[in-house]
């Protein structure tokens, strides 16, 4: 078997980092068997040369090898690509297409960006991986296929089972040997001996004299966190080739072409500014206070007019007396609620009315005062508007007129995003 220094020259593979290392030597180690193999790893580490290794070192290297990129064909047409269709099938379908299992049949089929693939189609991957069979677009015949199937993907598959995005089942029968490759920041030693060979690549492209790091430019080369990996790394080298006169690279003039090179790389502070579902649950809140004291308003009125009716005026007095301390207290309660909820969401509350006053209907006292006896009239009280839109509408406008009119500070208070405030503006006229 050849070693690992043979397999990188052979396929042009950068570095000396213990984990690619580990990397090659496992997709050394699975090739000469049929075992299905998925490669996981960020974006643009070189995910595609493990199964090149795999499919070259195995007994299918005189097969067909075919990469298919999953996230790239749309969701209606996969299915056809990957497994053929019959003339008819849909429209469009103007003859019968073989598929790319049946096209690969005795060699390789390598499956980057697997975790993008529909689940209807996941299902019909998963009975190529039991027993090799499949059934064309359009077709009820059974058809068997021989192939290698090698997938990679750039997503935590562990998450995607869990949202229900990817099947369990699947990824078992594609992971039987799973192969890790390391980022590029955690790679440092291979970051510059990537970058020259990259800059020595192009200068032979372009017929220039090759582009060279001064002792600064080298430092924030291997300090910058390169999240778009070896594929970002090549591409800066690229445009420096081309782009510099000077041909060597100053720490300022590599920092040019590095987005975001000056911010940090700790993780984000979260602030205490407040989401538009944090917003939207003080709001639910909020009116769910008001419909109990509507509630318990009427609840009162109910109360009054059923004992004036049975004639019990002393009861009147004291559950009178107890419901409308009971409300109020309550009410006083919410409304510190109420205040501190829209003062955190920086809306000013409104003025408070007093409450109520029971009437008392005087005409007949003096008949009735012999047995101590009050009549009640109907209290008449105007029902507060609790329509949801009308209190957004409200609350959109306060924020308009504290902020000027500055839709953005507006949103900022309300804790909503811009382009939500936009969209409710013009849902409301406003």
């Amino acid at each position: 078997m050849d070693s690992i220094q043979a397999i990188k020259q052979r396929f042009e593979i950068i570095g000396n980092d213990p984990k690619l290392n580990r990397a090659i030597e496992k997709a050394m180690q699975v090739a000469p068997t049929d075992i299905s193999v998925l490669v996981t790893g960020e974006s643009g580490v070189g995910k595609e040369s493990i199964p090149k290794i795999i499919h070259a070192l195995s007994h299918r290297k005189h097969g067909k090898y075919i990469a298919v990129n999953c996230g790239a064909i749309p969701e209606g047409t996969i299915d056809s690509e990957l497994f053929g269709h019959e003339k008819g099938a849909f429209t469009g379908a103007t003859s019968t297409r073989e598929g790319y299992f049946e096209v690969a049949d005795g060699g390789t089929i390598f499956l980057d960006e697997v975790g993008e693939l529909p689940l209807t189609t996941q299902v019909r991957l998963l009975r190529v991986l039991e027993n090799g069979e499949f059934i064309k677009v359009g077709s009820s015949k059974v058809q068997k296929t021989n192939v290698r199937i090698v997938a990679a993907t750039n997503v935590q598959m562990m998450e995607a089972i869990k949202k229900e995005k990817f099947r369990e089942d699947l990824y078992y029968r594609l992971s039987t040997v799973e192969i890790s490759l390391p980022p590029l920041r955690d790679r440092k030693d291979d970051i510059h001996l990537l970058f020259r060979k990259f800059s020595s690549d192009f200068a032979q492209k372009y017929k220039m004299p090759p582009i060279k790091l001064d002792e600064g430019a080298v430092h924030l080369l291997l300090q910058y966190r390169w999240s778009g990996n070896i594929r970002q790394l090549r591409n800066v080298a690229e445009q420096i080739s081309v782009l510099e006169t000077n041909r060597t690279i100053s720490l300022a003039t590599l920092r040019s072409y590095l987005p975001d090179a000056t911010s940090s790389n700790l993780p984000a502070v979260i602030g205490d500014k407040k989401s538009e579902g944090d917003f939207s649950n003080e709001r639910e809140i909020l009116y769910k206070v008001l419909f109990d004291m509507k509630s318990d308003l009427n609840d009162l009125k109910k109360l009054t007019l059923d004992l004036m009716q049975n004639g019990n005026t002393n009861k009147v007095q004291e559950s009178n007396k107890n419901l409308i301390q009971r409300i109020y207290g309550g009410q006083e309660e919410a409304s510190r609620d109420f205040d501190e909820m829209a003062g955190s969401a920086g809306i000013v509350p409104a003025q408070r009315s007093t409450p109520p006053e029971p009437v008392i209907n005087h005409h007949h006292q003096e008949e009735d005062e012999d047995e101590g006896n009050y009549l009640f009239a109907e209290t008449v009280e105007e029902e507060e508007t609790l329509r949801l839109d009308e209190k957004e509408i409200e609350l959109i406008k306060k924020a308009l007129e504290r902020n000027n009119g500055k839709r953005k500070a507006a949103a900022d208070e309300l804790g909503i995003s811009e382009r939500t405030l936009y969209r409710k503006i013009k849902q409301y006229n406003l």
